[in-house]
């Protein structure tokens, strides 16, 4: 199944390549659920700075049945996000684990506690 992708870039310059990783990301996580209908992308650099590094931060929006699983990975100090490709690679990690969290919810996988009785019934008397 195609997931449609949209992908913004916000205080850098559009790049192809970065484009291309992140198509091919999102396809990744259509293995994980096959009933996500959109995902958004935003990429932004937003610290100029010019004797530190420029840190990345990305924000990813999947929108899947009953629920919209957003992402916000915005390293302040996090020095591996000066590369692009790091930032977007923790970011699509951690949509994946939510996404995987959100599949187990609804298959009710995830074990609940059962509730104890209380009281007595009338076998009991």
């Amino acid at each position: 199944m195609k997931i449609p992708v949209m992908v913004t870039f916000h205080g850098l310059e559009p790049s192809e390549a970065v484009e291309k990783r992140v198509r091919g990301l999102v396809a990744k996580l259509g293995k994980y659920f096959e009933r996500v209908t959109s995902c958004r992308v935003g990429i932004a650099c937003p610290h100029q700075h010019k004797h530190r590094g420029r840190l990345y931060s990305v924000r990813i929006d999947l929108t899947v049945p009953e629920a919209e699983i957003v992402v916000n990975k915005d390293h302040e100090l996090d020095h591996s996000h000066e590369d692009v490709y790091v930032a977007i690679r923790d970011s699509f990690d951690a949509a994946r684990r939510r996404l995987q969290d959100h599949v187990r919810k609804i298959r009710f996988d995830i074990k609940g506690h059962s509730r104890m009785r209380t009281g007595s019934s009338a076998a009991d008397v």
